[in-house]
């Protein structure tokens, strides 16, 4: 009886213990707690209101900026590529409205363009890979040859460089005999689409990147062919500037993947904020700057090395006096 009735005074403690602590809880305890949780609240609202405001207010420089500089652009660029033949091409899922404010920066600057070759969604397919291989083979002009282990799409890349660009700048705005029907090829596969005249032959080739990182299974191959196809037309011509819009967090897609592959990067430039006037007119000093046989990756994004090229030397004037 005596331990029964111990037991019980025993668990009744218990109980009163834990509500009494309940309430302790709820009453003493809870005030304080939800002090501070409100004072913590109320900073970090304060903390987001000046990021956000800080946040808008460089959009709006950035833009006046930008503004400067469109307004400007003929200037900027004027006569820097004087002399210059410069084809287009676009990779698949290049942004087509940068089409026009690409062209009219490379014709302010005082070259021609050529035309344009937009690579369709076709030529990425993974089951076009062995087509591709016997189009390119078919088609190579006679003095072209193919390094033992080249891929179905360095293959293609040189085949359509050698119809399109030229390092010689006697045979700028000529055709390559050698190369007669490589165009009509890809064309009637439907892996190419052409506007213009790009047969006629550029010295600078200029390829859009696709406006989003390729996504899926095959998405490191299709980018890959897109890299092969920027290094077999640096090969062939003067000089190749790849570039695009891309978001300054993200290091993904065509750009990136040029970018972190060192033996293209070393002579392929890529300038990624083509979607502002200040990438444009860098866009047409990198081709300049291919001219004269340097590269650079441009831009704002993580992975660029500088803003935009290092401005040319002043020539000095001919006969300018000694100090």
């Amino acid at each position: 009886m005596i331990d029964f009735r111990y037991h019980l005074v025993s668990i009744v403690a218990i109980f009163l213990a834990l509500a009494v602590g309940i309430v302790l809880g709820s009453t003493v305890l809870n005030a304080p707690l939800v002090a501070s949780t409100e004072k913590i609240t109320a900073q970090l609202r304060a903390n987001n209101n000046e990021l956000h405001s800080q946040l808008t207010d460089l959009q709006s420089r950035g833009e006046a900026g930008d503004t400067f500089v469109a307004d400007r652009l003929p200037q900027l660029v004027q006569a820097v590529l004087t002399g210059e033949r410069v084809v287009i091409v676009e990779a698949p899922g290049a942004d087509s409205k940068l089409r026009e404010p690409l062209q009219q920066v490379l014709t302010q600057a005082g070259a021609t363009v050529s035309g344009r070759v937009t690579i369709t969604e076709k030529f990425l397919n993974a089951d076009q890979a062995r087509v591709i291989d016997q189009l390119a083979t078919t088609a190579k002009p006679t003095a072209l040859a193919f390094a033992p282990d080249a891929t179905p799409y360095q293959k293609a890349a040189a085949v359509l460089a050698s119809a399109i660009v030229t390092a010689d700048k006697t045979q700028a705005d000529k055709e390559n005999p050698s190369a007669a029907g490589v165009l009509d090829s890809f064309e009637n596969g439907g892996l190419v689409t052409l506007d213009g005249d790009p047969g006629r032959r550029a010295t600078l080739a200029l390829m859009v990147a696709p406006a989003t990182p390729y996504e899926g299974e095959t998405a490191e191959a299709q980018t890959a062919a897109v890299v092969s196809l920027a290094a077999g037309l640096d090969d062939a011509g003067e000089g190749t500037v790849v570039a695009g819009a891309v978001p300054t967090s993200t290091a993904a897609g065509v750009i990136a993947a040029l970018r972190a592959d060192s033996d293209v990067s070393a002579k392929v430039s890529t300038v990624d904020n083509i979607n502002m006037a200040f990438g444009q007119a860098v866009v047409v000093y990198s081709l300049r700057e291919q001219v004269g046989g340097d590269t650079g990756q441009y831009g704002l994004g993580s992975d660029a090395t500088a803003a935009e090229p290092s401005p040319s030397p002043t020539p000095t004037p001919t006969g300018a006096a000694g100090g």
